[in-house]
C-alpha cells in the first residue's frame, strides 16, 4: 500500500485575508456591560426628553445633562469600532467597512423615519402650528429623505424646530456617527497610538473651549444644518469617538465588583446632577460637562470594559438594555413629539403628567422591542448573507 502524503493548503492572500476576519471575529469577547451602559443612556434620553416638555428653563430640568448621552454614546461608539476593526486591515476594504456599518444602522434608520411619518400629523399644538399645514408629499418627501441619511436645512422645517431630519430629530447624531466611521476607515485608523494622542488632546481643547464659550452654557446641539450647529456636533463626535478607539489600542481597563450596578450609577449621576452656575456664570456648567465627557465617561468605559462574565443576573440585564438600547433611541422621539404636544395643548396636572410619561416611556421600548425582534435583527441577517456571507 503506498502511504498518501498530506499535501499542505495554500491559501491565497484573499482567502488568507478571510480566514483572517472569521478567525479574528471568533476570538473577540462580547463586552456585555458596555452594551447594557448603552442601554441605560437611551433610557435616561427619554425620560429627558419626557421631562424637556414641561421646562423650557435649562436651569430647572430634571436629568439636567441628559443630552449628554449622546457624547457617551460617541465614546461607546469609538471603543467599540477600536475593538471589532482595529486589527482587521488591510484585509478588510474602505467599501466592506462601510457596508457593514449601514447593515448595523440603517435598517432602524428607516424605521424611525417611517414612524416619524407615520405620526406626524397627531404632533399638532399651538408651538407646533406648522404640523397642520404641512402637505402630505412633503411629509413623505421628508421620510424617504430621512431614510437615507440625508439631512435637510431649515428651510424645509416642518414643526417649529429646525432639525435637520424633521421627522425623527434623534437621527442628527447618526448622521455625525456615519462621518466619524468614514473618517476612521478612510485613513485616521492609519494614525500611531501618538498621532492618535495628538487628536485626541486637540479634539479635547476643542470642546472645552465650546463648553465654556457657548451662550447656552452646555454642550447641547448639533441638530440643525447651519455653520454654529454643524461646528457643534463635529466638535462633539471627534474627542469621544477618537478616545474610544484610543482607549480600545491602550487596553485600559479597571475591575471593579458588581461593576454593571457601579456604572450605571455613576452615569445616571453624572447626567442628573443641577446645572451649575448662574446665568453669570455659564462657564461653571460647560466646564463640567466637557469633564463628564473627558474623564468620567472614559472611566465609566473602562470599568465597564473590565468585567468579563458573560452571565449572571446583572449581566443578563445588561444584555437585554443593550439589545433594546438602539432601536429604543432611534425610534421614540416620534411619541416624545406627541407627548410634548398633548403637554403644551392640556397642561396636565402632575399626577397627570407623569401616568402618560410612564406610557409613553412603557410604549416606547414595547415599540423598540417589536422592531428588534421582527424587522431588525431578521433585515440584518438577511442582508449580511446577501452582502457580506457570499463573498
Amino acid at each position: 500500500m503506498i502511504p498518501v502524503r498530506p499535501v499542505p493548503i495554500r491559501l491565497t492572500p484573499r482567502l488568507a485575508s478571510i480566514k483572517h476576519l472569521s478567525d479574528a471575529s471568533a476570538a473577540k469577547a462580547h463586552y456585555v456591560v458596555l452594551d447594557g451602559l448603552r442601554g441605560v443612556a437611551s433610557l435616561l434620553v427619554v425620560v429627558f426628553h419626557l421631562f424637556e416638555s414641561y421646562q423650557n428653563n435649562p436651569a430647572k430640568q430634571w436629568i439636567n445633562h441628559g443630552y449628554l448621552a449622546v457624547d457617551f454614546f460617541f465614546l461607546l461608539s469609538g471603543y467599540v469600532i477600536g475593538y471589532a476593526y482595529d486589527d482587521r486591515w488591510p484585509a478588510l476594504s474602505l467599501r466592506e467597512f462601510c457596508v457593514r456599518r449601514l447593515i448595523r444602522l440603517q435598517p432602524m434608520v428607516i424605521v424611525g423615519s417611517v414612524i416619524g411619518a407615520a405620526l406626524f400629523y397627531f404632533q399638532g399644538s399651538p408651538e407646533f402650528s406648522l404640523v397642520v399645514s404641512t402637505p402630505p408629499w412633503q411629509v413623505i418627501l421628508l421620510m424617504i429623505v430621512g431614510a437615507a441619511m440625508i439631512p435637510v436645512t431649515p428651510a424645509f422645517d416642518i414643526r417649529g424646530w429646525s432639525e435637520s431630519y424633521p421627522l425623527n430629530g434623534p437621527a442628527w447624531s447618526l448622521f455625525f456617527e456615519y462621518i466619524a466611521n468614514f473618517l476612521y476607515a478612510a485613513g485616521l485608523r492609519k494614525l500611531s497610538n501618538k498621532g492618535l494622542w495628538v487628536l485626541v488632546v486637540v479634539a479635547a481643547v476643542f470642546l472645552v473651549h465650546l463648553a465654556v464659550t457657548t451662550p447656552r452654557g452646555s454642550l447641547t446641539g448639533g441638530w440643525t444644518i447651519d455653520a454654529q450647529e454643524l461646528d457643534i456636533g463635529f466638535t462633539r463626535v471627534m474627542f469621544p469617538f477618537f478616545a474610544g478607539i484610543l482607549l480600545t489600542r491602550t487596553g485600559a481597563r479597571l475591575k471593579i465588583n458588581h461593576t454593571f450596578a457601579a456604572c450605571s450609577f455613576l452615569l445616571v449621576a453624572a447626567l442628573s446632577l443641577p446645572r451649575l452656575g448662574d446665568a453669570s456664570q455659564l462657564w461653571i456648567n460647560g466646564l463640567y460637562e466637557a469633564l463628564c465627557v473627558i474623564c468620567v465617561f472614559p472611566i465609566i468605559v473602562c470599568l465597564g470594559a473590565g468585567e468579563q462574565r458573560v452571565d449572571g443576573a446583572s449581566i443578563r440585564i445588561a444584555r437585554f438594555f443593550g439589545d433594546l438600547s438602539y432601536p429604543l433611541y432611534i425610534t421614540h422621539y416620534p411619541l416624545i413629539y406627541i407627548y410634548a404636544a398633548w403637554v403644551l395643548r392640556q397642561h396636565p396636572s402632575l399626577s397627570w403628567g407623569m401616568l402618560l410619561g410612564i406610557l409613553t416611556l412603557a410604549l416606547s421600548v414595547l415599540v423598540a422591542y417589536l422592531a428588534l425582534k421582527f424587522y431588525d435583527l431578521p433585515v440584518r441577517r438577511w442582508l449580511s448573507r446577501r452582502l457580506l456571507t457570499s463573498r
